[in-house]
């Protein structure tokens, strides 16, 4: 669950909106936003997408 914490930490340092953050990553904001709040878990390659995204 830490780790849920750490991407809304990281992307409300950066100013991002989960719209912003889903984009980037080429997922859709949905999707990031269910990651975000625990209710999905990505693949490895999509949370290497938003780890660069972040």
């Amino acid at each position: 669950m830490e780790h849920r914490s750490n991407l809304t930490e990281r992307r409300k340092e950066r100013g991002l909106t989960h719209e912003q953050v889903a984009e980037k990553s080429g997922i859709t904001r949905a999707y990031y936003t269910n990651i975000e709040a625990g209710r999905k878990d990505p693949s490895m390659g999509v949370a290497k997408k938003i780890a660069d995204a972040l």
